[in-house]
């Protein structure tokens, strides 16, 4: 269980920040945006909750504590692959939590209007949020991209940070009737 009595530390001070294993990087750092990109993400998502209920903000309330832990996961370095292995010290994505949003995604597919143009994202206020959220959760899909390059990183945190924004779009889509509502791209409609 994680205690804050005291907000402020006054240790990042001098441009750095730490992570669980103690170290301290600069907080401009490749990790340290992808860690911020997923909180970006995480926010976002907190913003389209007000629109939503029922099983979607269920689904998104679970993805929110989902994307902390995935915070927790890029918070923890590996020295090899053996140690993206979750345990009770230490939080990391794994495979199961990649597959409940491969679920959803079939799931709500199969009730959508069938894609026949790309679509612009918007629609109801649910959707708009959603797609917002979209976009905020590819951008930390390019940053935790940026740091597997850099760094070794859980495969299963890149494979549910992509999932996720896979989700959101059909969720997106959900909260436009289904798909009826979606605002299709009309290309070169204003040349």
């Amino acid at each position: 269980m994680v205690k804050l009595n005291k907000i402020y530390t006054r240790t990042g001070d001098d441009g750095t920040t730490g992570l669980v294993d103690g170290s301290r990087l600069l907080k401009h750092a490749v990790r340290m945006e992808a860690i911020g990109a997923v909180d970006e993400a995480n926010s976002a998502l907190g913003f389209a909750l007000r629109e939503l209920d029922g099983e979607a903000r269920d689904a998104v309330f679970r993805i929110q504590n989902d994307l902390f832990d995935l915070g927790a996961d890029l918070a923890t370095p590996a020295e090899d692959d053996d140690d993206f292995a979750p345990s009770e010290m230490v939080l990391r994505i794994v495979p199961t939590q990649v597959d409940w949003l491969e679920a959803r995604i079939d799931a709500l597919t199969e009730v959508l209007e069938p894609l026949t143009s790309f679509i612009l994202p918007g629609g109801t206020e649910a959707a708009a949020r959603l797609h917002l959220a979209r976009t905020a959760s590819r951008r930390a899909e390019r940053a935790m991209a940026a740091l597997a390059a850099a760094d070794r990183i859980n495969p299963a945190a890149l494979q549910y940070i992509n999932r996720l924004s896979d989700y959101l779009f059909v969720l997106g889509r959900a909260a436009n009737d289904a798909g009826k509502a979606d605002i299709k791209w009309v290309p070169g409609a204003n040349r």
